[in-house]
């Protein structure tokens, strides 16, 4: 039955996939590089700025290398080379392109900080920074991240006057419910007090009639018949 053995030939590959799979998924996802969670960063000419960047690892690191590289329309350059021999040693620069950048990185307190600081910043320093990390424990793999910078003449003010206009719309329309809600609230309450007070009054009021004028069921006396 060659359909039988075909079946089960491809069987076996899947399967073998599926496991290769599984053994490299943990090796895959436990180096993780972060730049932050801004992807665009402005910086004002003339100024300095720092790119940040943190790794981490769940089966640890040995002679971890690290790099950060500049990528622009025309330019393409390595900036950093450095190294980190063990979780208890500082980041050390192996390699440096540009006299303005300073490593800002450290491992204390497990930060894992691999940052930069870019000094005197000028227009053409805009462009793609990436920060590169290789960890040997990890079978040589490469992970990295990406932050854009751009440096510009000065920094715009954002202008919050329509949102202040938005939010006190909505809060004055939430204060004026709630107060209609308190005011009808009151109302009702007035209202049901003066319709007790009424019930009670016609009662008071019924009872009293019936006692003066001696009519069945009041507790008037009744006056024994005149004897002729």
């Amino acid at each position: 039955m060659p359909g039988a053995g075909h079946r089960g030939a491809a069987w076996a590959r899947w399967l073998g996939t599926g496991l290769l799979g599984l053994f490299l998924l943990p090796v895959s996802l436990s180096l993780e590089v972060s730049v932050g969670k801004a992807a665009t960063i402005y910086a004002v000419n003339g100024t300095e700025i720092l790119l940040p960047c943190t790794f981490t690892s769940c089966f640890g690191f040995e002679n971890l290398r690290f790099w950060w590289s500049y990528n622009s329309s025309d330019t393409f350059k390595i900036l950093i080379d450095g190294i980190v021999k063990n979780e208890k040693s500082d980041p050390k620069v192996k390699l440096k392109d540009d006299d303005r950048i300073t490593l800002e990185g450290s491992v204390k307190e497990k930060m894992n900080n691999i940052s930069i600081l870019l000094r005197n910043l000028e227009f053409s320093d805009t462009g793609k920074y990436t920060c590169h990390v290789k960890n040997p424990k990890e079978n040589y793999l490469q992970h990295q991240a990406t932050i854009f910078l751009q440096v510009v003449d000065k920094l715009e003010e954002v202008d919050n006057t329509v949102t202040l206009i938005i939010l006190a719309v909505v809060g004055g329309v939430i204060g004026l419910l709630i107060f209609i809600l308190l005011v009808k609230k009151f109302i009702a309450f007035i209202i049901k007090k003066t319709q007790e007070k009424k019930k009670e009054c016609l009662v008071s009021s019924s009872g009293n009639d019936n006692t003066e004028n001696g009519l069945h069921g009041s507790k008037a006396e009744e006056k024994a018949p005149t004897k002729v």
